[in-house]
């Protein structure tokens, strides 16, 4: 039998198309015929096999794909579970399983680390918690489940205090790893603290974990050893060697390692640490390299000028460690802050003469033309004395003849070497262009050397040369000095302009990160543009380059201004500081979007400013646009009122006073109301009030009562006193400029902080006011000019008090009285005199106040006031805020004495024996007798230490204890403790709750006297809300179970749980549906109130009394119709089971009779239903009839003359004989044997290779 293949007609459509027509019938006619068979082209034919490449000799096929090892895939998340035993366990109430604090607590670590926690409970209690996610957060996550489920137990481990920081890790990421790992909490004592004791806490099992890790770090490290050598650093270089290499062979040998300090840092100890083997040897390669360079190391000095000391060193020290790699010689460079000039080379004799040449390369000393250029090399030789003559060519050498005789060769071929390959040349350039030919960074000077290989000499600017001398090879220094010129020459004709731009411009042309003037220079190359420095305060900005690229700079940065002037307008607006928050809005959302529709910038003052003022700048169109924003939401908020007064324009400059001073105290004196006066010069007699109802009208009254007196009978009179004697003038709390004003009704403005005339004193009112206000002023400062000396006798032990704390009280006197002088006699003098210098008037004022407060002192007493120093810190208060309010009202100074160190030195105290220290005897102190650290000592009037003693009494924290059940202190506490805080912050108390192992129910409540009673009933008064939602909470909890036949379950819950929720929502209970493996199917729990519980079990019960007076008939509907009647998305039979009020159920795929329908409903409900589907069914089915006796008489599809031949069979597609997959068919329908199991060719082994028998157009076989 001939094997054939057969592939689908679309895919072989364009081959089919090729063949003959008799192939095309035999291919319809089903291929009866043999000869039809052989018309068929083979698989060879249809598909020629690829050329086969030959393996190479003694290669193997390679294994199958189940025989090479594949590398397994690890997943990204993992999962661990923990379990918890029920000692252990934090929370053991079983009846909170799955809620209550477990359960926040496990919600709260799973939004923290990102991992899923499962809990369930074992049969012992114990709890267990599988844990899912990526590894570091199971990590975390078991960290945080052991440290908030499970009960925490301590432990301590001493290791050496050296070993600390190996246990810490580098950034205390080992600490770090070793608590994640461990699952505990481990605390290291700060360095600085001796103890050697780690603390652990966590687990049991964490700290056996933790304890061991630890003590291996510290075996670890006593295994190791650390030695330091001070060795001098001027052989450090011997011993690091050139770029490190002999210090970094000398560490891979011995295995230790080797801390040099780097040349930068001045130390000379050099630090070894390893195995204690590894150590010793590597100290031993040190020690010889050592002594070996002191031994036979020499050192010659030369003179290099100081700003050439760089090329020496080289970028990063690179040219030092050259010249130590090639020649084996130290160079020694004095530090950057020293003024020596003096570079030592430290090496072998026979090196130095190498090491010294390579020095002077480097800073070009070797590049001359003439013999008296070659003075500054040196050559070293022991036996030889050179000697160098200054200003002539002449060298002299002394020494042994030979000697001599090497060192004139040497320097002999130098010379002619030099005057053969070098030129040098000098060209005159003014000194103003030096540095632009230098350029930025030296950028310039740097490409022209490395471009014609020269060295360039530009002279400092200390110099005042204008001599620029270049060296090198001959025609790089002509093309250099060509280059050079060309410069100098372009630079002459460079025109400089200066711009006035005002300063507060120049950060915005420059830009951030200085990105839009680098825009600018990127479009006009040739311009340098400098601005000045900003602490100058200079308007000029320079631009120089060419003259026509200069003026169209000039042209682009003047358009540049003027856009910026444009959107510079600024307005200040007024606002409440109470609404500057809602102006801002959630997250700037307000601010932000005004910003950005009005396109202007918005600033508000800063949280702590007192300022109201918003500062909006932009286009003046948008700077108004803002501005009726912000007023907008301001006037939402608050019941701002806005009123528009007129007052004619002329008086507007006199009822704001000078710099806004008289303006500004009427709206102080309304309640912070905003006055807003029109422009000056605009004419507009308007003038606006903004702010609350109330404070508007009576600003409103007073601004046009000034306006009315001011027109008819204003006069202003400016008068001048020197600043110190203001206060004077003003008296205490305003009392002599009050009496002025009382006097003669004349309104008296002082200068404020911020005006910069601070002598300035306004007097405003009618002219007779005025008048009689001014002689008044005029007289008492003309007192005060009158500058009298005078002295008082003081008593020397009251001296100290006036010039304590840096003469303070004294400053005071001066402030208060007009700048009066006190001077006191030295100290150690014994004299009594003080003298006294001012006005007459001031003077007598002070010395009147100077004889009060030594009555004071004389009549001074001290007392003590015994409080128990654990009180101290309380009394005092925050930074000392009641102590210095107790000062400052009763006048007395108070002083607290230093803590007692008794109890923390016990510690340290040696043992006594039979009562003696140190061979005395110390009594036992006397009870009665109160303690020096608890004696706080008073000084001041009787009367008044007397009532600051009283003061500090009061403020004595006292204890009471308030009985609250045990089961509410965890609701007294609070989530993380937030309901106590709350209770401490309002009552001003400390509340401390008992261990929860105590099971007291005392709670302690500490604070003020006047503070407890109010804490204590706040206390109260929460047991009582908390019992009565523990009483709630009871009730709450009634349970009610109620019977129902499972099959009506679904009914009851609803499409989507809708009828379920609304029992539940409605009745405020909780109803519970067994779970699927429940024994208990037909249960339903409800929970809540009584008579809530009762009522949804009523509605329930109607349910399933509506569902069991229902019926269900099955219909025979043809299965074709079914998919009409349900509709698309089932819109079809949702309508008539709403219409109808049944449940229709058609059959699944696979039923045994797809017909059968059931009707679920009342019994007429359901009789009506079945008609109406049974109506639908028939409408359909005649659709159906009349749908295909219309399709016998439609025209086929096609219109080629093949389509109206006769019906033909399926198609086969393209067929081809010979097939390879057609074997193994051809064999399994010849053959009545059942196939070879033990063939590995016809049931091969998973991994195992297989043997072909014989090869395949489509490769070896692949399994």
């Amino acid at each position: 039998m001939s094997s054939v293949a057969v592939l689908t007609q679309e895919s072989f459509n364009e081959h089919r198309s090729g063949l003959l027509p008799e192939q095309v019938k035999s291919a319809v006619a089903g291929h009866s015929g043999a000869e039809d068979e052989d018309s068929l082209p083979t698989y060879k034919d249809a598909f020629p096999p690829l050329p086969e490449k030959p393996l190479p000799e003694g290669v193997q096929e390679t294994g199958n794909a189940w025989t090479t090892k594949i590398k397994p895939l690890k997943s990204s998340v993992i999962t661990q579970v923990f379990h918890v035993p029920l000692e252990e366990r934090k929370y053991k109430d079983m009846n909170q399983f799955g809620e209550g604090d477990q359960a926040k607590v496990c919600l709260d670590i799973m939004h923290k680390t990102g991992a899923h926690l499962e809990l369930s409970m074992a049969k012992d209690q114990g709890l267990s918690i599988m844990v899912s996610g990526k590894h570091d957060a199971v990590m975390k996550a078991r960290k945080e489940i052991v440290s908030r489920l499970q009960t925490q137990a301590s432990a301590t481990v001493a290791i050496p205090k050296e070993h600390h920081r190996f246990v810490i890790g580098k950034s205390g990421e080992k600490l770090q790893e070793l608590e994640l790992k461990t699952a505990t909490k481990i605390q290291i004592p700060r360095p600085e603290d001796p103890s050697n004791l780690i603390k652990i806490s966590g687990t049991k099992e964490g700290l056996e974990k933790a304890k061991h890790e630890i003590l291996l770090i510290s075996a670890e490290q006593d295994k190791r050893a650390v030695e330091r050598m001070n060795i001098e650093k001027v052989y450090h270089p011997f011993i690091t060697g050139a770029y490190n290499k002999l210090v970094g062979e000398w560490m891979q040998e011995t295995g230790a390692r080797i801390n040099v300090p780097p040349p930068s840092v001045n130390k000379t100890e050099i630090v070894i640490t390893g195995e204690k083997e590894q150590v010793a040897l590597a100290m031993a390669k040190i020690k010889k390299i050592y002594e070996e360079k002191k031994k036979n190391a020499t050192t010659i000095a030369v003179e290099v000028k100081k700003s050439q000391h760089k090329y020496v060193i080289g970028p990063k020290g690179n040219t030092l460690q050259e010249i130590l790699d090639r020649t084996g010689v130290s160079v020694e460079i004095p530090p950057l802050d020293s003024s020596s000039e003096t570079v030592i080379l430290r090496g072998e004799p026979d090196r130095l003469g190498q090491a010294l040449t390579e020095v002077y390369a480097k800073v070009n000393k070797l590049v001359f033309l003439s013999p008296a250029c070659f003075i500054r090399l040196l050559c070293v030789y022991q036996q030889v004395h050179i000697e160098f003559t200054e200003g002539e060519d002449k060298i002299t050498l002394e020494g042994p003849t030979k000697d001599v005789q090497i060192v004139q060769g040497q320097i002999e071929a130098v010379v002619t070497d030099l005057v053969s390959r070098m030129d040098y040349t000098e060209i005159s350039v003014d000194p103003k262009f030096h540095r632009h030919l230098i350029g930025k960074g030296g950028a310039n000077i740097n490409r022209i050397k490395e471009q014609h290989k020269v060295s360039v000499r530009i002279p400092p600017d200390n110099e005042k040369s204008n001599l620029i001398r270049i060296e090198g090879d001959p025609q790089g220094v002509q093309e250099a000095k060509k280059e050079l010129l060309e410069l100098a020459s372009r630079m002459e004709n460079e025109r400089t302009k200066d711009m006035i731009i005002e300063q507060r411009f120049h950060r915005a042309i420059i830009g951030q990160k200085g990105e839009k003037i680098k825009e600018v220079r990127d479009k006009f190359p040739e311009v340098i543009i400098n601005f000045p420095d900003p602490t100058q305060k200079s308007d000029i900005v320079q631009l120089r380059g060419p003259r026509t690229e200069v003026e169209k700079c000039t042209k682009f940065m003047q358009k540049m201004v003027a856009e910026m002037v444009e959107n510079s307008f600024s307005v200040s607006v007024p606002i409440f500081k109470q609404f500057h928050k809602n102006i801002i809005g959630k997250g700037g959302a307000n601010i932000k979007k005004i910003r950005e529709e009005t396109n202007t910038k918005i600033d508000l003052p800063a949280e702590n400013s007192n300022s109201e003022m918003i500062v909006i700048t932009g286009k003046k169109a948008n700077c108004e646009a803002a501005k009726n924003r912000v007023l907008a939401i301001q006037k939402e908020l608050a019941n701002i009122t806005e009123v528009e007064v007129s007052i004619p324009s002329k008086l507007h400059n006199s009822l704001i006073g000078s710099k806004g001073r008289f303006v500004r105290s009427i709206m102080e004196e309304c309640g912070g109301v905003h006055i807003h006066f029109p422009t000056e010069g605009s004419g507009i007699d308007a003038v606006i009030i903004r702010g609350p109802a109330e404070e508007v009208e009576k600003a409103k009254k007073q601004l046009l009562y000034l306006a009315e007196e001011k027109q008819i009978k204003s006069h202003t009179v400016e008068l001048r006193a020197k600043p110190e004697y203001h206060k004077f003038l003003i008296g205490k709390g305003g009392g002599n400029i009050r009496k002025v004003r009382d006097n003669t009704g004349a309104r008296i403005l002082f200068p404020t902080a911020d005006d910069k005339d601070q002598e300035l004193i306004t007097v405003i009112g009618t002219e007779e006011a005025v008048a009689e206000a001014q002689k008044e002023l005029e007289a008492l400062i003309k007192s005060l000019d009158n500058v009298v000396e005078d002295f008082m006798i003081v008593d020397p032990k009251h001296h100290r008090f006036f010039v304590a704390r840096r003469g303070q009280v004294l400053r005071d006197i001066a402030d208060e009285y007009g700048g009066v002088l006190v001077s006191f006699p030295r100290t150690g003098s014994q004299s009594d005199k003080v003298t006294l210098k001012g006005a007459k008037d001031c003077l007598e004022a002070a010395k009147k106040r100077m004889l009060e407060m030594i009555e004071d002192l004389d009549a001074q007493v001290i007392m003590e006031c015994v409080i128990p120093q654990k009180f101290h810190r309380s009394i005092m208060g925050p930074k000392g805020s009641r102590i210095q309010q107790i000062t400052k009202d009763h006048n007395v100074q108070i002083k607290f004495p230093d803590r007692d160190e008794q109890q923390a030195s016990s510690a340290d105290a040696p043992v006594q024996e039979n009562g003696e220290a140190n061979g005395e005897v110390k009594e036992p102190a006397d009870p009665l007798v109160p303690k020096k650290c608890d004696v706080i000592v008073l000084s001041g009037r009787k009367e008044r230490c007397e009532a600051a003693v009283e003061a500090l009494k009061a403020l004595v924290p006292l204890t009471i204890a308030v009985e609250v059940p045990f089961e509410l202190h965890r609701y007294i506490i609070g989530q993380k403790g937030s309901g106590i805080r709350k209770m401490m912050d309002e009552f001003e108390v400390n509340i401390q709750v008992p261990a929860h192992e105590l099971q007291s129910d005392i709670i302690s409540v500490t604070g003020l006297a006047s503070h407890l009673d109010r804490a204590k009933e706040g206390l109260l008064e929460r047991v009582k809300e908390l019992q009565a939602e523990q009483e709630d909470r009871a009730l709450r909890s009634f349970k009610l179970t109620i019977t129902v036949d499972p099959k009506y379950h679904p009914k009851i819950i609803g499409r989507k749980g809708a009828i379920i929720t609304q029992i539940r929502n409605e009745h405020e209970v909780n109803i519970q549906f067994p779970e699927k493996n429940d024994e208990n199917q037909d249960q339903i729990t409800i929970t809540g109130y009584e008579q809530n519980a009762v009522a949804a079990r009523d509605a329930i019960q109607a349910i399933v009394h509506e569902l069991e007076e229902m019926i269900s008939e099955d219909i025979t509907l043809d299965s074709r119709v079914h998919a009409r009647i349900i509709g698309a998305r089932g819109k079809g039979i949702r309508k008539i089971m709403d219409e109808f009020k049944v449940d229709v159920r058609f059959p699944q795929s696979g039923a045994a009779d797809p017909n059968l329908v059931t009707v679920t409903g009342r019994p007429e409900r359901v009789d009506e239903a079945i008609d109406h589907l049974l109506n639908l069914e028939e409408e359909y089915m005649g659709d159906m009839v009349e749908n295909e006796a219309k399709m016998a008489y439609m025209k086929p599809s096609g219109s080629t003359a093949s389509s109206m031949e006769e019906p033909r069979g399926p198609s086969k597609g393209f067929v081809v004989r010979e097939a390879p997959w057609a074997i193994v068919m051809s064999f399994m329908h010849n053959s009545n044997n059942a196939p070879d199991m033990s063939s590995s060719e016809e049931f091969p082994s998973f991994g195992a290779p297989v043997t072909n028998a014989r090869s395949s157009p489509w490769g070896p076989k692949r399994f």
